[in-house]
């Protein structure tokens, strides 16, 4: 498991009312994060490309591997490339290729203003970049949470080769609790495709 806290590993149960709300909008789409084999879904499903998930459509790649949080696949195109510029850091991800632009040292945009990948402003606190996401919209729905998710990532170098990518994820209105998770990014000499 990805989760260090809880330390069961466990994602915190949804609340009801998030799980009613989530069978609303299953009940009449395909769930916007669905992964490229989500070839069933309820009646109308197939009725317009809009209605597909964004993975489908290549408009974002599936199971939030372009994040926040970034998660692997474990299946291909998991690499990602990062550049820092003096005001952001753009970390591209292989998979369909989303380019997600951190801020920083920004404040948050208007909360009327909401990004599939949400809004990020990223801090250094010493060796460690701190990125915080507000404003995410409807359509990237990261396991069913709803558009008051806040993420935290942390982005710390262990040694040359490595990055531990640890992530805090935080919406009352469908979890009890915050829960994180952490993994490694290490780096790689192959080909970004």
């Amino acid at each position: 498991s990805l989760i260090v806290d809880p330390p069961d590993g466990k994602v915190p149960a949804m609340k009801p009312e998030a799980r009613r709300r989530n069978n609303a909008l299953l009940a009449v789409t395909v769930a916007p994060d669905a992964s490229e084999s989500a070839a069933a879904g309820p009646p109308g499903a197939f009725d317009g490309p809009e209605l597909r998930p964004l993975s489908e459509r290549c408009l974002l790649g599936f199971g939030s591997t372009s994040g926040p949080p970034t998660l692997p696949n474990y299946f291909y195109n998991n690499l990602k490339q990062i550049v820092q510029t003096r005001d952001s850091i753009m970390i591209l991800n292989e998979m369909v290729h989303d380019a997600r632009v951190i801020r920083m040292g920004a404040k948050h945009l208007p909360e009327s203003i909401r990004n599939w990948m949400g809004d990020s402003i990223g801090r250094w606190e010493g060796d460690t970049l701190v990125v915080d996401t507000t404003n995410f919209n409807s359509k990237t729905q990261f396991r069913g949470a709803s558009e008051t998710l806040h993420i935290v990532e942390r982005f710390t170098r262990v040694d040359e080769k490595t990055l531990l990518y640890r992530f805090t994820v935080e919406d009352p209105s469908t979890w009890d609790r915050s829960w994180s998770g952490e993994y490694p990014w290490v780096a790689s000499r192959e080909p970004l495709y």
